[in-house]
């Protein structure tokens, strides 16, 4: 199995993505996709994960890590097949594939902000400088609660991938808003794509409600993922998904022997 036939096989063309759309995330570093999920489809994510969350307690988003001020789950795909889809829509793939080329799976997270919480300092999913082109992670939020001006939409600085530079390399405080930030607005349903090296981060939860989302990143296939899914692959997983998915993922039978030993 290569990246060309996983993508093939998972009806991933060149035509997947317009050249508009693929001029677009180029430029901006993100790019809005409306109406991926439907509504019962939303709804159903948000059941489940409100089950999730209240079955795993305190334990919940160790795999990868907590936040005060959100609600967070990991490792995500071994725990539902109606995850799945995050990892194999063909127009998510698509722009993967256009930003970076050659990549699998990095970590599949929610992240739900509590009301009166979620601001975060702009940053990038990276910890060094990349020059543009040389990108080695992108992300795509979807979205699961329609993002307002007020409910903690996600921000971002538009072009800011292509700056090679980190936000504490250019900004006293991080956390301020930048003069060229834009939120995130878009309805439910919605699945934003964006290069992970583009400057974002959470702004104020201000309504009375959380705000949910899912997070499903993608990395170059050199790069070790945010939650080792060698290390985390369940055999239930593992038999259910097709040889390009499990390429995505980048796990084999021996991993799933070696983690059952």
């Amino acid at each position: 199995m290569d990246m060309a036939t996983a993508l093939r096989d998972l009806a991933v063309t060149d035509e997947t993505l317009s050249t508009k759309e693929k001029d677009q995330l180029d430029r901006d570093g993100f790019l809005p996709l409306p109406g991926i999920l439907s509504s019962e489809q939303v709804a159903a994510f948000n059941a489940r994960l409100a089950e999730l969350t209240a079955a795993e307690g305190e334990r919940a988003g160790l795999e990868v890590h907590q936040e005060e001020g959100a609600d967070r789950l990991s490792d995500l795909i071994n725990k539902d097949p109606m995850f799945d889809v995050c990892f194999t829509h063909p127009r998510v793939l698509a722009g993967m594939g256009h930003v970076l080329g050659d990549f699998k799976v990095f970590s599949l997270n929610s992240r739900a902000s509590r009301p009166g919480k979620g601001l975060q300092a702009l940053h990038a999913d990276y910890g060094e400088p990349v020059q543009p082109g040389a990108y080695r992670v992108c992300n795509s939020i979807w979205l699961l609660d329609d993002f307002t001006a007020d409910n903690g939409a996600t921000r971002v600085v538009p072009g800011s991938h292509r700056w090679a530079k980190l936000p504490g390399q250019e900004m006293a405080d991080p956390r301020d808003a930048h003069p060229h930030e834009v939120q995130l607005l878009a309805p439910a349903g919605t699945v934003v794509i964006f290069n992970s090296h583009l400057w974002h981060g959470g702004t104020l939860n201000s309504s009375d409600r959380p705000r949910r989302a899912m997070h499903m990143a993608f990395c170059t296939r050199d790069l070790a993922q945010q939650l080792d899914q060698k290390a985390y692959i369940r055999s239930t997983t593992y038999d259910r998904l097709s040889p390009a998915q499990r390429f995505l993922l980048d796990v084999t039978a021996e991993d799933v022997a070696r983690r059952a030993s």
